[in-house]
C-alpha cells in the first residue's frame, strides 16, 4: 500500500476525484493519507475532513524556509505528492526529498501556456486569445521550474470558435477528472 499526499489551494474537485478513486473504492494500491493546503478556508479541507483524511495548513514562510511539511510527509511515509490546484512553486528541498515523486496537472498542453501566473482561467483565456484549435491537460513531474518537469501524460480537447474561458474550462475539467486518478495509479504501481 502506497501513501499519497495531495497539495491543493482551492475547492478540491480534482482532489475529490483522487480521494474517491483511491479511498472510497478500496483501491489496493494506494490511499490518500494527507491533504496539505496553503489556505485555511480552502474547500479541499472540508472534502478531506468529510473523507476522514488528516489535513495540514502551511504558511508561505514555513513552506519556503522551515520546510514544516517535510517532517509530516516523512512521518506518514508518503510515497507520492500530488499537486491538485496548488499554486505555490514547490521548494527545492521538497523536490530533493521526493525526486520524481511529485506530480502536477496543468490545464493546457505544455510546453505552451505554462509558467508563473499561468493557472485556471488565465490559461484558458491565453489559449483562446492565441487562436489555438486545441487545448487539453498535461500531467508532469515537478522540477525546479513552473510547469517544466518531464511530461507523463497529455490529453487534448477541441477549442471552438465561440468558446469562452468557462466553456473551455468545463472540457478541461472533464479531462482532468477522467485521467488524473488513472495516471496517478499507474505512477504508484511503478514505484
Amino acid at each position: 500500500m502506497k501513501n499519497i499526499a495531495i497539495f491543493a489551494s482551492g475547492t478540491g474537485t480534482n482532489a475529490q476525484k483522487i480521494i474517491d478513486h483511491f479511498n472510497k473504492t478500496a483501491n489496493p494500491n494506494a490511499r490518500v493519507v494527507l491533504v496539505v493546503s496553503n489556505k485555511s478556508h480552502a474547500g479541499v479541507l472540508t472534502l478531506a475532513a468529510n473523507a476522514g483524511i488528516p489535513t495540514l495548513i502551511i504558511s508561505r514562510e514555513e513552506f519556503y524556509t522551515e520546510q514544516s511539511c517535510l517532517p509530516a510527509l516523512q512521518e506518514l511515509q508518503i510515497d507520492l505528492v500530488v499537486l491538485a490546484g496548488f499554486l505555490w512553486k514547490v521548494p527545492d528541498a521538497l523536490i530533493a526529498a521526493f525526486p520524481r515523486r511529485i506530480v502536477n496537472i496543468h490545464p493546457a498542453l505544455l510546453p505552451m501556456f505554462g509558467g508563473k501566473g499561468m493557472y485556471g482561467q488565465f490559461v484558458h483565456e491565453a489559449v483562446l486569445q492565441s487562436g489555438e484549435h486545441e487545448s487539453g491537460i498535461t500531467i508532469h513531474y515537478v522540477d525546479e521550474h513552473y510547469d517544466h518537469g518531464d511530461i507523463i501524460f497529455q490529453a487534448a480537447c477541441a477549442v471552438y470558435p465561440n468558446d469562452r474561458a468557462n466553456d473551455l474550462a468545463k472540457r478541461i475539467h472533464a479531462l482532468e477528472h477522467e485521467h488524473y486518478p488513472k495516471v496517478i495509479e499507474k505512477i504508484i504501481s511503478e514505484l
